[in-house]
Formats: structure tokens, C-alpha cells, sequence
């Protein structure tokens, strides 16, 4: 009988362990995830300031335009660091979409208004940097995906019997997606052709 309650209690000990080393591992997959969203949106923020330098020479009358795009990326900027202390966080992952939108918002009027300058359209340097920003784009755009299905993963993990006793038990609360306001900025890169 002893030898029966002791098998018990190794299994359910060893039961413990597998289930919280399975939420440790997909905790640190979405963070993990995560690190490469950070990695894309700060090359994205770090190609903008060299844009509005190249566009800033061809449409000094638009001031208030690069203004806005600065204002958007240093916004953005400390979203981002806020996001990175703690990937997952329902608020953090919140203002972190409220900033890119707000950028991608502004990269846009900035992209029109560029639009209007012939010369600016057929400057190396502009069609350079647009270019990286679309590719920095597309790149955003798959790490946000692997970030939300480590995310659903972790969520879907922590949530199903009986491992969401043990979740409870040790405090692992739930992770929440990168998801931005307008979807139709999730579907489309934004549009930054020279052409």
C-alpha cells in the first residue's frame, strides 16, 4: 500500500514539473517572439529619421508633416521599450499598437506629400529607403504573427485542463497578441512606391 501512495505522489510530482516546464518553455517562445517584433519595428525606427533627413531637403514648406513623423517614431520608440520589459502585457501591448498606428499613420501623409516632388521620387537615396522600409514592413508584419501564434500557444497552453490548475497555481496569467486598431494596416504594408 505504501509503495502505491509513494508511485502516486512521484507521479503527480513528476506531472507538476512537466506541466510547468511546458508553460516556462511557451512563455519564453512568445517572449522570444517578441525580440524579433522589437528588432523590425527599431530597424523601422531607425530608417525614419533618415528619411525625413532625405525628404526634409526637397519640402521645407511641409514642416508640420515631418514634425508629425518625428513626434510618431520617438512615441513609438518608447512604446516599443515599454512593450520589450514586458512582451505580453495586456496595457503594454495596447500602446504599442496605438504608437504604430499613430507612425504608420503619419509615414503615410509623409509618403503623399512626398508624392508631389518629382525630384525627391527619383532621388537615389528616397527609393533606397523606401524600399527597406517596405521589406522592414513585410518583415514587421511575419513577426507579429510568430509573436501572436507563440502568444496563442502560451494562452492555449496555460488555459486547458489540467493545466490550468497548475498555471493558476504558479501565477502565469495570460499573454496578450499584438493586434493593431485597423486591420486593413495589418493587411497592407504601407504604400511607399516612387514611381
Amino acid at each position: 500500500m505504501t509503495w502505491i501512495v509513494l508511485g502516486i505522489i512521484i507521479a503527480a510530482i513528476v506531472f507538476l514539473i512537466s506541466v510547468y516546464n511546458g508553460l516556462i518553455t511557451s512563455r519564453n517562445a512568445y517572449k522570444n517572439a517578441f525580440a524579433q517584433i522589437d528588432v523590425q519595428l527599431q530597424r523601422r525606427h531607425d530608417l525614419i529619421p533618415n528619411l525625413v533627413e532625405t525628404v526634409k531637403g526637397y519640402i521645407k514648406h511641409e514642416r508640420e508633416t515631418l514634425e508629425a513623423v518625428i513626434a510618431a517614431r520617438n512615441s513609438a520608440v518608447t512604446s516599443l521599450k515599454n512593450a520589450a520589459a514586458s512582451p505580453g502585457d495586456p496595457a503594454a501591448m495596447k500602446q504599442l499598437a496605438d504608437t504604430q498606428a499613430v507612425l504608420t499613420g503619419a509615414m503615410g501623409r509623409l509618403m503623399a506629400v512626398a508624392e508631389a516632388y518629382p525630384d525627391l521620387k527619383a532621388n537615389q537615396n528616397m527609393m533606397q529607403l523606401s524600399e527597406e522600409l517596405a521589406s522592414t514592413e513585410n518583415r514587421v508584419a511575419f513577426a507579429r504573427q510568430a509573436f501572436n501564434d507563440a502568444v496563442m500557444g502560451y494562452n492555449n497552453k496555460r488555459e486547458v485542463f489540467p493545466n490550468n490548475l497548475v498555471s493558476g497555481m504558479f501565477g502565469f496569467g495570460p499573454a496578450q497578441m499584438l493586434e493593431l486598431e485597423n486591420p486593413q494596416a495589418v493587411r497592407q504594408a504601407p504604400k511607399v512606391s516612387f514611381t
